[in-house]
């Protein structure tokens, strides 16, 4: 075990359950964030040594507080909770949609990166993970690609919540770049979750994309800043 700590938001189940397993076993302490403590508790047992439970609700600004005043020192932050509450595109999608996903996918990475800087700032290497993907990508949306067919404007309310959360990631790694920050985006691909009725059929092993997270999670002093990744290590085009 070494001194570095990290956290993973969403980490009771799917990619961010990955994520934490594979730092927990880089000899990282990793607070496994959940909204639910019983689940967030279970899959603290299943990753075993190194892995601590720490109840977070992405949504909940007083609960983000409070698991923040627990946390002293983070190198690590990985903003993986996500939702898609929508496959609907924008003509058919209503505002509500947008304001839930948004909440989670967008404002909860605010306000969760902004709660826990302060431990981060403690760290010699701090490293922000933000989980996205490739379909918001605007040139991969209007172009062939590696990862989905392009042309489609379904799910409007997911896409273009994490092209927000690439915007973020821009802004946040041109911020806290004298800090020695290193802030990236990750395309996990389509992974077998429970995202999307179509993830959980898709066969992609979530463990896989979690190598990619591990990768940005643990980059070198030299590593790359503000840039959108494929799980892959390839980058991906805004």
């Amino acid at each position: 075990m070494n001194e570095r700590t990290a956290l993973v938001t969403g980490a009771n189940k799917g990619i961010g359950k990955h994520i934490a397993r594979l730092l927990a076993a880089e000899g990282l302490t990793v607070y496994v964030g959940s909204r639910d403590p019983g689940r967030g508790q279970r899959a603290v047992e299943e990753i075993g040594a190194g892995a601590r439970p720490l109840v977070l609700d992405v949504s909940d600004p007083d609960g983000i507080a409070r698991a923040a005043a627990q946390v002293d020192r983070l190198d690590v932050l990985v903003n993986n909770a996500g939702v898609s509450v929508s496959l609907a595109p924008p003509v058919g999608s209503g505002v509500e949609e947008f304001r839930r996903t948004y909440e989670t996918n967008v404002f909860g990475v605010v306000a969760v990166t902004n709660a826990f800087l302060a431990a981060l700032r403690r760290s010699p290497r701090p490293r922000i993970v933000n989980v996205s993907s490739g379909t918001a990508s605007l040139t991969w949306s209007t172009q062939p690609n590696p990862q989905f067919t392009p042309g489609s404007g379904g799910a409007a309310a997911y896409r273009s919540s994490k092209a927000a959360l690439n915007a973020l990631t821009v802004l946040y790694a041109q911020t806290l770049a004298d800090d020695g920050f290193k802030v990236n985006a990750l395309a996990p691909g389509l992974r077998a979750t429970d995202l999307t009725p179509g993830a959980a059929a898709a066969g992609g092993d979530p463990a896989e994309a979690a190598q990619g997270a591990l990768r940005l999670a643990l980059l070198p002093d030299n590593g790359p800043t503000g840039g959108f990744f494929s799980w892959d290590g390839t980058s991906v085009p805004w």
